[in-house]
């Protein structure tokens, strides 16, 4: 990962068109081909970014400033960054990372649905747990009665993230025409408990919700007749 710290102005074009005037950010240029804009505030929410697959042009503008030219690869989106002044350049080597360990419970609960996929929605089985993507592994991928991918997130409270993480796990599962053959990925967003603007967020994406019944999965789980 290459993590600059620069006087920057940034510039997007693509579905739509995006500024950024002349400030001190963070640029992280990470290994999967992604490109971050950070302030210090907003949270973890970059800026602005681009997403893999695209490429990264650094030159020199009419006015003589650095240039980095950021192209998707795919479509004709792309960031213009002018840098006035950097502050810090640095690269490094993050190794592959384990993934995020999650608590008890919400890992107990990803088992028993994975076990039991059909408690989701009629017809579904599945077809690979922690299903590794460039970004992360999807909890659960599933298909439909129809043969459509289904990708599942398991939470045991269901946010806005937890929504906004299956949201970028799908627009990069629908760049796959391997898994897209029978229609495009689906989602379903599955929780204990879903927070309303969760489910608002979740239908405006065309995500489905399912609420789970924590203790009843556990009751289908008959441990008695397991071999281990």
């Amino acid at each position: 990962m290459r993590i600059v710290v620069a006087r920057c102005q940034v510039d997007y074009a693509g579905r739509l068109t995006a500024h950024l005037p002349l400030a001190t950010r963070v640029l992280m240029l990470k290994s999967d081909g992604s490109v971050l804009i950070h302030s210090d505030g907003g949270s973890y929410k970059p800026l602005n970014w681009m997403s893999p697959p695209c490429t990264v042009r650094e030159g020199v503008a009419e006015d003589g400033r650095a240039e980095w030219l950021v192209s998707a690869t795919k479509t004709d989106d792309t960031l213009r960054i002018l840098i006035d002044e950097v502050l810090h350049d640095s690269s490094h080597d993050l190794g592959i990372d384990p993934g995020l360990q999650k608590d008890g419970v919400e890992k107990h609960l990803q088992e028993l649905l994975a076990e039991h996929p059909a408690s989701l929605a009629d017809g579904l089985t599945l077809v690979r747990r922690e299903y590794m993507t460039a970004i992360g592994p999807v909890d659960l991928m599933c298909r439909d009665a129809d043969g459509v991918c289904v990708a599942v997130e398991v939470k045991r409270r269901g946010e806005i993230d937890g929504v906004e993480q299956l949201t970028r796990y799908l627009e990069l599962l629908n760049r796959d025409p391997l898994l897209c053959t029978n229609g495009p990925v689906r989602g379903i967003f599955a929780a204990q408990e879903i927070r309303p603007q969760a489910r608002v967020l979740a239908a405006d994406r065309g995500i489905a919700c399912a609420f789970v019944d924590y203790d009843a999965l556990r009751g289908m789980d008959d441990a008695e007749h397991r071999l281990f």
